[in-house]
């Protein structure tokens, strides 16, 4: 499990509880910043930002995360929202200015009275401005933790409307893969990438990690979805079926591995 640097205590608790989620999400998907990088388009540095708390990930990168981790994105994003109303609202709202302090009367030494200049009174209409900002804030937060509950109680409807790929051009949609198992030379193919047995790893794409999800499955082990993305799910699967076949249990698929699969 990765070890993390202690979240600020000035981060907003919606930040926060996001951050947290996020660093569970990649922990139990027992992933790496260059894993997130190549799977979602955001930077490795970029996710450091997002689960040290100093920065708040885009929505994109948070759908992009309970993608390839199997997680439901609905609370996510509803989250997501409600962090990022408050993330803006502070950002966007200037610090008031320190008050010059009224200290006890300067002694016999100081500079005479005379010289000291008034303190000056504070520009009038500054505090109701302030408070009425503070309503304003206020009442966004009540408003966005309304939705969230409402999300959760039809979380149905709700997935309806958030399930449209992300719009961001940073990754393109994953390839649609179909099985089709046939036994071609004494040998079983799933007819996704010609026979090949080339050496995959966890982390590897494509049409040989397809095949090889196809073969695990036929073989009565799942990989989760036939996505062709060598995840946790799929690593899992493969360690599973070396386990059963006797070989080296090193979640690797070589040509041992291989020819196991195709029989």
């Amino acid at each position: 499990m990765a070890r993390y640097k202690a979240l600020s205590a000035e981060l907003d608790p919606c930040a926060r509880q996001l951050a947290e989620r996020l660093r569970g999400l990649k922990d139990h998907g027992e992933l790496t910043t260059r894993h997130l990088a190549a799977k979602t388009g955001y930077s490795a540095k970029s996710w450091e930002r997002y689960l040290g708390g100093t920065s708040l990930p885009p929505r994109e990168a948070v759908e992009a995360l309970a993608r390839i981790t199997g997680a439901d994105p609905v609370p996510l994003i509803a989250l997501h929202e409600i962090a990022a109303d408050t993330w803006d609202s502070r950002r966007a709202r200037n610090p008031a200015e320190p008050l010059t302090p009224i200290g006890p009367a300067a002694p016999p030494t100081a500079v005479l009275p005379a010289a000291v200049p008034p303190t000056p009174a504070p520009a009038p209409g500054r505090f109701p401005h302030i408070a009425l900002a503070a309503g304003v804030v206020a009442l966004s937060v009540a408003l966005l933790a309304a939705l969230l509950l409402l999300l959760r109680l039809d979380e149905d409807a709700t997935h309806a409307a958030v399930a449209a790929p992300p719009a961001t051009t940073a990754t393109s949609p994953p390839p649609s893969y179909t099985c089709r198992i046939s036994r071609v030379d004494g040998r079983w193919s799933a007819g996704l990438n010609k026979g090949r047995n080339d050496e995959i790893v966890y982390g590897a794409t494509g049409a040989d990690v397809a095949e090889a999800q196809c073969l695990l499955r036929r073989a009565g082990i799942s990989p989760g979805g036939i996505d062709g993305m060598f995840g946790p799910l799929t690593l899992r699967a493969v360690k599973a079926f070396q386990q059963r076949s006797g070989l080296v249990v090193d979640g690797m698929l070589g040509p041992r591995s291989w020819k196991a699969l195709r029989g």
